[in-house]
């Protein structure tokens, strides 16, 4: 978690990193947030993420519309707003899901 908590910022960055792969979880793994981002539209970007180029960028607004009402609870226990937690989300998500698809495969859901 080293270089995320530098990116992020020391034990903040540590939990945006633990609540991001909490919101993997919570959505069926990478599996259910392929399929969620598809849905909403991002599948470009999300497929950016699983292949070996370079990863598009998702906007803390797109990182709301995916997974609105789930993010205001996990703020309040970081102490933090949800627009905060969609920004730092938009900057941990791709090069998460990036390191979760190597070789550009997504893991069945368990």
């Amino acid at each position: 978690m080293g270089l995320l908590d530098g990116v992020l910022g020391g034990a903040v960055g540590a939990e945006v990193a633990t609540v991001v792969n909490s919101l993997i979880q919570q959505h069926g793994g990478v599996q259910g947030i392929v399929t969620q981002l598809e849905q909403q539209g991002l599948g470009n970007t999300v497929r950016s993420w699983i292949s070996s180029g370079p990863n598009q960028a998702i906007s803390p607004d797109q990182v709301h519309q995916v997974f609105g009402n789930a993010l205001g609870p996990l703020a309040a226990k970081l102490g933090i707003s949800p627009q905060e937690l969609a920004q730092r989300v938009s900057q941990v998500l791709p090069a998460t899901i990036d390191r979760m698809t190597p070789g550009g495969t997504v893991p069945k859901a368990s």
